[in-house]
């Protein structure tokens, strides 16, 4: 039997944790040593001593870095890796990727709660996505997008969530989604969803113009990267919602 480490040693594998996380951060956004210490305000020398795991870092300027980061402070310094998510499925993708579909049909069969992100919005703001983005303009929703994300991962230990197609640009939000879910993005080709949203008759995605192939290729194409960090990727296109949810339950065990 390994014997318990010792005060120091449990501290010291706090610390090398820490410097592991902004490290990972930084290679994985491909942001340099240099760039991450002129956004926090904190000398690069420092940050290197963080990431060797040498940065007896204070409160305060951890919380720089993570504002720089654009991460929860909470994600940085939480004791021990767990299994991101666990109990919670995130599903992501544009609209008509068949997110709603196959989120309920995947909650009905894992008994658990669905979570249609966008309306917990709503609740948020107390007014609907359109008037919200009508009264108080893109960072508000933003604002609103963050605190309903965070209640529902509160509240809902066990959930398949459906979550806004524009999330995965809110770098802060993504985050927290990606380490409170086990991500999954419902990919689908440009005329699949064209025509998806065209069948649901909402227009919103497209900015209220006609929803143009070029324009869905471009959105596709823009966050092409950001929905592939999901841990699991399932093509819907040209699939039944029965072949799709049968696909998506067979990733997922």
């Amino acid at each position: 039997m390994n014997a318990p480490l010792t005060a120091a040693q449990q501290e010291s594998a706090y610390l090398a944790r820490l410097g592991e996380r902004v490290r990972a951060w930084r290679n994985e956004n491909r942001v340099t040593r240099k760039v991450l210490a002129q956004s926090s305000g904190i000398s690069e020398r420092y940050l290197a001593q963080l990431e060797a795991g040498e940065g007896n870092i204070s409160v305060l300027l951890l919380r720089k870095v993570a504002r720089a980061m654009s991460v929860p402070v909470e994600r940085l310094v939480r004791e021990e890796e767990r299994a991101a998510g666990a109990e919670r499925i995130a599903l992501l993708g544009l609209r008509g990727a068949g997110k709603s579909t196959l989120g309920k049909k995947l909650a009905e069969a894992l008994g658990a709660p669905f979570v249609e992100l966008d309306r917990e919005v709503e609740k948020e703001a107390g007014a609907r996505l359109g008037e919200v983005f009508a009264m108080y303009g893109q960072d508000a929703f933003r604002r609103f997008e963050r605190r309903a994300l965070e209640r529902v991962l509160r509240e809902e230990p066990r959930a398949v969530i459906a979550a806004g197609g524009s999330l995965v640009t809110d770098p802060g939000t993504y985050e927290l989604l990606l380490e409170g879910c086990r991500c999954v993005w419902l990919k689908a080709s440009p005329e699949e969803h064209m025509s998806r949203v065209i069948a649901q008759g909402d227009m919103r995605p497209f900015k209220g113009r006609s929803a143009a192939l070029g324009e869905i290729k471009k959105l596709l194409a823009d966050r092409d990267k950001l929905y592939a960090r999901a841990g699991v990727t399932i093509d819907t296109s040209g699939k039944s919602a029965r072949q799709s949810l049968d696909q998506l339950k067979r990733a997922l065990t």
